[in-house]
């Protein structure tokens, strides 16, 4: 069996994701490309990921994006998570992935509106789908608190979990919101307030079309493959949220090769994509809380090493922001209330290292500005920095 080892990989991570400088991109759609799919439940993270791989950082290149261009669209998808895709991709993701999700969505919020035995039921919500459309239709893009304000229907709230232990009362707002955005018939707009805001303006869209479920995850594995590659079936199974069965057949359908790795379990690659690629020039990156190099395999013992992860995650499994050194994790960082980006190396990397990676903390505070960026999942060394 042809072995692909650790430093390959690591390699292949610092050329394909775009992080060495000689290969950073000259867009954010080449960014998402690269990547497949970038993290969006931190709203900076989005940002936060494409500048880091951009030969000029630039933020408004980003909102052109996914505001006017419209070429980089939010999907709920992978492991029922907000992501960032290009908009060519984005039918295939909702055939492979966000169909399913939207479908479950719907089903437990038909659930809990049954549940709170007042009469809301499959035709009110349909009924209070339309007001909202609608409503978008006539006066444009709106917060949820507006479109509130002008759809009763919205103001409404239920017994989640009656006679229960969580027990609570919550308004439907953002639930038929929530369904309405996962079944692509509105869309995340432009935010109130900078880039780093998470309060998004809401607009109407179109549902996407993609007949065969089957041949989307087999499209979305082969780019899976292409960017992530060599990885496992259990670390595609995890990515993607699928069953064992559904990843693995994506994987024979895209013909990939199996190669043993360093620690010696089986990966896969594209039937192309066994000769080893050039190593690139030293590089550093300062990555955010999840970005697509540190979430993109279930494990990542090739470029984490397993002592620095207490201080890198949160309890659910998050990483926070990550300092990157030829392809490993080897410290966090942070941003101080004064805008300074501050840092912590785990491991022992040496001058050349410092160097480079005091360079890219100027660099990112340079692009970044005036905002301030504090992580929706709070690690315990990003805490100790910023302390």
């Amino acid at each position: 069996m042809h072995h692909i080892s650790d430093e390959q990989r690591r390699i292949r991570l610092g050329r394909r994701h775009l992080l060495a400088p000689s290969v950073r991109a000259l867009s954010p759609v080449s960014v998402a490309d690269a990547i497949v799919a970038l993290h969006a439940t931190d709203a900076a993270t989005v940002f936060l990921s494409v500048c880091a791989r951009m030969s000029e950082a630039s933020v408004a290149s980003v909102e052109r994006a996914l505001y006017e261009d419209v070429s980089l669209v939010r999907q709920l998808s992978m492991r029922n998570t907000l992501f960032v895709v290009p908009q060519e991709l984005a039918p295939c993701v909702d055939a492979s992935n966000a169909r399913a999700v939207a479908a479950k969505e719907r089903r437990t919020f038909l659930k809990h509106l049954a549940d709170d035995g007042n009469g809301l039921d499959e035709c009110w919500l349909a009924d209070t789908e339309l007001k909202v459309l609608a409503a978008l239709m006539a006066h444009g893009p709106a917060t949820g608190s507006e479109l509130s304000a002008s759809v009763a229907a919205l103001r409404t709230k239920i017994t989640i979990f009656p006679g229960k232990k969580q027990e609570t009362v919550q308004g439907v707002a953002s639930r038929v919101l929530r369904v309405l955005a996962a079944e692509g018939r509105i869309r995340r707009d432009r935010p109130r307030g900078s880039w780093t805001s998470s309060q998004f303006r809401w607009t109407a869209s179109e549902p996407w079309h993609f007949e065969d479920p089957a041949q989307a995850q087999a499209e979305l594995a082969r780019r899976w493959l292409r960017s992530y590659g060599p990885a496992t079936e259990a670390d595609l199974k995890w990515w993607t949220g699928w069953g064992l069965g559904q990843a693995r057949k994506a994987l024979a359908v895209v013909g990939a090769e199996e190669v043993r790795l360093d620690n010696g379990s089986v990966g896969r690659v594209l039937p192309e994509d066994l000769e080893p690629e050039p190593t690139p020039e030293p590089w550093a990156a300062l990555l955010p809380a999840l970005d697509p190099s540190a979430m993109g395999w279930a494990d990542r013992d090739f470029h984490l090493p397993a002592e620095h992860r207490n201080a890198l995650f949160d309890r659910s499994g998050n990483i926070g922001p990550t300092v990157w050194w030829n392809g490993e994790i080897v410290g966090g960082w942070a941003q101080r209330a004064d805008g300074e980006p501050v840092w912590r190396l785990l491991s022992d990397v040496g001058r050349d290292a410092t160097t480079a990676i005091e360079a890219e903390a100027s660099r990112l505070s340079q692009w970044v500005g005036r905002a301030r960026i504090t992580p929706r999942f709070r690690t315990p060394l990003e805490r100790e920095l910023t302390a």
